[in-house]
């Protein structure tokens, strides 16, 4: 090893150097996010984001166009900078619909689509003084150039130009979730508003993402490798280091370590009775000997998220209460996978669910009674939800919706008993989830988490084979 670190550590001849430095020469122009010039490492030619081309994304509009009503207009405006302190701002997120329709991922920006003035922009000026401090931006130029706008402007001119667009329209769509007084105050808008004639642009936006293109199931699939491995890595390292804390934090330096941008969520890692609070998030207590832990957990790759959960005993072996629990979610979570093809709906699956854990928890003997309330203090969530660009992607589609092929949904069956609860002692504080993403397809559906294991001698040969071991904090 010793061998192998000092040959790494040779010294380049300046010959080397300089050839390995050649392609700084050139002048990169930087416009404030990853082009195929300034990241060819992550971006190819002909890319806007990361696996998404220029060509995806004008399709992507040309689908929004023929969706809205002639004589609409549609206003999308970029997610807003929201601050933790007066001067510190949190990682900035692009809201998903401004980011699926113009690939910008930066703040400050109005997108605007319509059959008669095509894709324009609004785009923010940086000051000398904002270029210093927080470094350059996409503006106009770039708007043009990089996101292929047919027009665009600065934000100031956005008073003067934007109201005679409005004007010729009967129906002003918009997203609701970053509206913002720029153009809320116009008096176009305004009148419009007053005669019912704002909606929800949501209703369009979530029906085009539902449906996941090659590329975007490229980058999810990608997501969800990420996550596994990162869990997998995680799960290792939490006999030596059974602490909520030290799991959340592993498992964000696997997945950053492997590309990805960020947490999809923050980290749900409850041990012992903290795994009974679905979303947990304080993480901050130790796992006692013999506990379960909980990790619902995910990543963003490229503007796409991934979510699974798997529960486990750091120790290495479940107790015989939990065994039992634990093969009720998992043959529930096996026989909903089933469940998933073209034409079945979550609300169906659901219900199948309910039935399973319904029967499963009376014959266990912690649900006393059938009723409706009894079983919902056990598990009141839905067995999943649709995944994209948002954890809870496309929440405007109804749960009834047909499945097609290209969808990417949940499956996430559990159980969540509080301390208090009234079951017998044995299975009080105990909380287990089981949750992986499904792609339907053509024939049925692809587990895309299914790299990570979930049956009981998998998880414990796992942990007691392979798992970091107090050797390992020896040597530290």
């Amino acid at each position: 090893m010793h061998t192998l670190v000092r040959k790494f550590s040779q010294r380049m001849s300046l010959k080397q150097a300089v050839g390995r430095c050649a392609y700084c020469t050139k002048k990169v122009i930087d416009i404030g996010q990853l082009t195929p010039v300034s990241h060819p490492q992550l971006l190819k030619e002909g890319e806007i984001t990361a696996g998404i081309s220029t060509e995806e994304y004008v399709s992507r509009r040309k689908k929004l166009l023929e969706l809205i009503p002639e004589k609409s207009l549609t206003i999308i405006a970029a997610a807003p900078v929201k601050m933790m302190t007066d001067v510190v701002p949190y990682t900035f997120r692009q809201d998903a619909d401004y980011l699926y329709i113009t690939g910008c991922q930066q703040p400050g920006g109005i997108a605007v689509l319509g059959h008669e003035c095509g894709f324009c922009m609004f785009m923010p000026e940086a000051s000398p003084h904002d270029v210093i401090w927080q470094g350059q931006i996409a503006g106009v130029d770039a708007a043009l150039q990089t996101f292929k706008a047919d027009k665009a402007y600065p934000m100031r001119k956005l008073r003067e130009i934007l109201p005679d667009m409005m004007r010729g329209s009967s129906t002003l769509f918009h997203n609701v979730l970053t509206a913002i007084p720029a153009y809320m105050d116009l008096e176009h808008f305004q009148k419009a508003a007053l005669l019912g004639n704002v909606k929800d642009v949501s209703r369009f936006t979530h029906e085009l993402r539902l449906v996941k293109s090659p590329a975007e199931l490229t980058l999810m699939r990608e997501s969800a490798a990420i996550a596994c491995q990162a869990l997998l890595q995680t799960m290792l390292h939490s006999k030596t280091y059974p602490y909520e804390s030290m799991l959340s934090a592993k498992f964000e330096y696997e997945c950053k370590m492997r590309g990805a941008q960020r947490m999809a969520f923050n980290p749900v890692v409850g041990g012992g009775p903290n795994g009974s609070v679905i979303h947990y998030s304080r993480n901050d207590q130790k796992i006692k000997e013999g506990d379960l832990v909980l990790m619902d957990v995910g990543c963003e790759l490229h503007g796409y998220v991934s979510d699974l959960t798997r529960t486990w005993p750091p120790c290495g072996r479940f107790s015989s209460p939990q065994e039992e629990l634990y093969d009720l979610i998992l043959q529930t979570n096996k026989e909903c996978l089933e469940l998933c093809k073209p034409g079945a709906n979550i609300r169906q699956i659901h219900y199948h669910s309910v039935e399973i854990l319904r029967k499963g928890f009376q014959e266990i003997g912690i649900l006393k009674n059938s009723s409706s309330n009894s079983y919902h203090q056990l598990n009141p969530t839905s067995i999943g939800h649709y995944l994209g660009m948002d954890v809870h992607d496309c929440s405007s589609i109804s749960y009834d919706r047909p499945l097609k092929p290209g969808v990417v949904i949940t499956i996430e069956p559990g159980i969540y008993i509080p301390p208090s609860f009234d079951v017998p002692e044995r299975f009080q504080g105990i909380g287990i989830r089981i949750e992986d993403e499904v792609l339907i397809t053509d024939t049925g559906y692809e587990v895309l988490t299914g790299s990570i294991p979930k049956e009981v001698k998998q998880l414990e040969s796992l942990l007691n084979n392979f798992g970091f071991g107090t050797a390992t904090v020896a040597s530290n």
